[in-house]
């Protein structure tokens, strides 16, 4: 009887490395997550994958491939992280550093491209073929899958959902435009905004958590739910979505942004009704899951992917160390 199979998935953020080991039926086999160090990241994502594999092939497992998402510029084609801000990288050739590490096939993608193929194929988007799906945390990013492939544009940067200039005239984001929709809606800007209206340094999550107590947190967080929904609207006129996702750190809020969320949404589309907006299921599992679907089609064995389920995506933990 030969050896079940399984991958490497990693997604790595400016603050975490979240690590899994996925069978071929979309279980999680183990977890590792650890900080990542800045600078140090290259050699402690190849070290946390040398990990990966060992404990893989300890518990019997044949390792057909890794895949390792990341945030920033990414040369999908060439394996190359062209940059990175928070990983102060530029040119890291991070699939060949892999591949020579762990002598496996290896595949880079976009972080949230990534998570919104896997809300597409196993989370809240299965059934559609075309989505939009917005990741909303420190900053914003967003990707859409059309005829269920993601779109990555002629130099491979779709999905700049946040650096969109939303408000003109607006305040100046650190990209250097003025009005983007990242200044108004994301976890740094809302923060930003309610300190410089006169609140105190509170994060997102406790400035959400006073609307409806809190003046200023009523207007900052009415402002965030205008500029996302005028984003939105502009994007379903745009792609025709069958279906908003939103993720990230922001969706904690609940119902005190999907209320005034879909109404915004729809008070601005006059002649067509809105595709229906949803919070992630995979939560933030997104980014290994679509690791490990890009690893599984890298491995040609994206056959196996057809019977993935959000239960079996709920399994990836949020441990310390290796699981299960």
């Amino acid at each position: 009887m030969s050896a079940a199979s399984a991958v490497l998935a990693v997604d790595l953020g400016a603050t975490t490395m979240k690590g899994a080991i996925i069978a071929d039926d979309g279980s999680s086999v183990a977890t590792l997550r650890r900080p990542t160090p800045v600078p140090g990241a290259l050699d402690a994502v190849v070290e946390l994958t040398r990990e990966l594999l060992q404990t893989a092939v300890a518990r019997g497992y044949r390792v057909v491939a890794a895949a390792v998402v990341a945030p920033g510029i990414i040369d999908e084609a060439a394996g190359v992280v062209r940059y990175a801000s928070n990983l102060d990288w530029t040119d890291v050739p991070l699939r060949d550093e892999l591949a020579a590490a762990l002598g496996i096939p290896v595949a880079i993608g976009h972080d949230v491209r990534a998570a919104g193929s896997a809300e597409q194929l196993i989370g809240a988007g299965r059934g559609y073929d075309d989505i939009f799906f917005v990741q909303i945390g420190t900053g914003v990013a967003a990707t859409q899958i059309a005829g269920g492939r993601a779109v990555t544009g002629a130099t491979g940067t779709a999905g700049e959902f946040g650096h969109i200039p939303m408000v003109p005239g607006g305040e100046r984001c650190t990209c250097g435009q003025y009005g983007c929709l990242e200044v108004y809606v994301s976890g740094a800007g809302l923060a930003r905004r309610y300190h410089a209206a006169g609140g105190g340094e509170l994060s997102a999550a406790e400035v959400s958590a006073r609307v409806g107590t809190d003046p200023i947190a009523d207007q900052v967080w009415k402002d965030a739910v205008d500029v996302l929904a005028q984003g939105v609207v502009t994007m379903t006129l745009q792609l025709d979505p069958g279906m908003i996702i939103i993720g990230g750190g922001f969706i904690a809020a609940g119902e005190t942004l999907r209320v005034p969320l879909e109404a915004a949404i729809r008070s601005g589309l006059a002649w067509r009704e809105p595709a229906p907006l949803v919070f992630s299921a995979l939560g933030n599992t997104a980014g290994v899951h679509g690791a490990a679907v890009l690893a599984y089609r890298t491995a040609g064995m994206a056959d196996v992917l057809t019977s993935w389920h959000v239960a079996d995506a709920a399994e990836v933990a949020d441990g310390a160390g290796v699981a299960r």
